[in-house]
Order: structure tokens, then C-alpha cells, then sequence
């Protein structure tokens, strides 16, 4: 005898967006402070910068509240969503600006930031944690159509990606005192993050059809 399971109404998906998106804005309040303390505390750019990518996406976060709240008005929706796109673009293309400027500064004058342990702990955390989140936005964005969550499931994402960055940077630093090891992860960050906010620039959400391998 085969169990018929009613579907999930849309409600009840915008209620599981509303929760991941409070969800993601407590985690990425709490790590942007620690990566920011930490960062500056090390004298790391590639820290740094990751504390500023978690404030672009408090902000991201803040704004998909705000359309997931208004799910049924079809006009704040698509508004909301445009908006969002264009303020994580602004946003992300002043942190590739800011990235650069900083780690050609460090190579040119051979700055070596200190170990970060606290650094080191918290790209391990966030590369559990990301992957898990955007999973599950996606899951929400493709049950209620929501371009602006595929683009914010893309960009938690590529937290995950900036954390593996991030950690292999800070262990080489820290294992083999190779102090050009920050720098270059904080450089390698520049294409991506550029990349991503010349399409929210444009008002293209990401293609989320992908995942990363971890």
C-alpha cells in the first residue's frame, strides 16, 4: 500500500527561506566580527577581507528578508530582488578593489601578518556550515521560483569557497612561515568576487546549477 505525502504548499517554503535567511544572518554577524577582529589583530588581509565579504552578506541576508516577507506582492518582490542584486554588485566590486590595493601593498613591502588560530578555526567552521546553507537555500529558491535567493544561495556559496581559500593561506602562514601565502589567497579572491558583482551589477542572478565539490 503506497503513502501519498501531501506537497509542501508555498507557505511553508517561505517560511524555511525566512528561517535559513535568520539563520544566515546570525552566523554571518558573529563571522565578520571574529574574521575582522582576528584579521586586524594578525595583521591579515586575507582575514580582513573575509570579515567584509560576511558584512556583504548581512546585507544580502537583510534584504532577502525583506522579499521573503513580501512573497505575495508580486511588485515589492520583483523590487526587493532588484535592489538586492544591485547594492551585493556595489559591494562586492569596492571589496575587489579594496582586496587589491591592500595585498599588492603587503607584497610590495613584504608585510607578514601573524598566525591566526582563531582565523584558522573559523574557515574550518564556515566550510562545514556554508555548503549545508546554500544547499538548502537552493531547495527554497527552486520551490518558489526566487532568482534573488539562487543568487543569494550562490553567494554563501562562495563563502565556502573564499573559506578554503582563506584556511590555506593562514595554515601555509602559519605551518611553513610562508608570509606571501596571505596576500596571493587574498589576490586569488579578486577575479571571483569581481566577477560575481559585475552579473548583480547587470541585474543577472547567479547560475546556481552548480555546487562546489565539498
Amino acid at each position: 500500500m503506497s503513502i501519498l505525502v501531501a506537497p509542501i504548499n508555498r507557505d511553508t517554503w517561505v517560511r524555511r527561506g525566512l528561517l535559513l535567511q535568520y539563520i544566515s544572518l546570525g552566523y554571518n554577524c558573529l563571522e565578520a566580527l571574529v574574521a575582522l577582529v582576528a584579521g586586524v589583530i594578525a595583521g591579515s588581509i586575507a582575514l580582513v577581507s573575509f570579515g567584509f565579504d560576511s558584512v556583504i552578506e548581512v546585507t544580502s541576508s537583510a534584504t532577502l528578508l525583506w522579499r521573503l516577507n513580501s512573497d505575495f506582492d508580486q511588485k515589492q518582490r520583483q523590487h526587493a530582488e532588484t535592489i538586492s542584486l544591485r547594492i551585493v554588485g556595489i559591494c562586492f566590486m569596492g571589496l575587489a578593489v579594496y582586496i587589491s590595493y591592500e595585498a599588492t601593498g603587503d607584497l610590495w613591502h613584504r608585510n607578514a601578518p601573524e598566525g591566526s588560530i582563531a582565523g584558522i578555526i573559523l574557515a574550518s567552521v564556515s566550510m562545514v556550515i556554508m555548503p549545508l546553507l546554500a544547499q538548502a537555500k537552493r531547495k527554497v529558491a527552486r520551490a518558489i521560483e526566487s532568482g534573488a535567493l539562487k543568487a543569494e544561495a550562490r553567494q554563501t556559496e562562495f563563502c565556502a569557497y573564499l573559506s578554503v581559500i582563506l584556511l590555506g593561506g593562514l595554515l601555509l602562514n602559519k605551518i611553513l612561515g610562508w608570509w606571501w601565502a596571505d596576500p596571493v589567497a587574498a589576490m586569488i579572491m579578486v577575479p571571483i568576487i569581481a566577477r560575481e558583482g559585475w552579473k548583480a551589477l547587470r541585474g543577472k542572478p547567479c547560475d546556481c546549477s552548480h555546487n562546489f565539490p565539498w
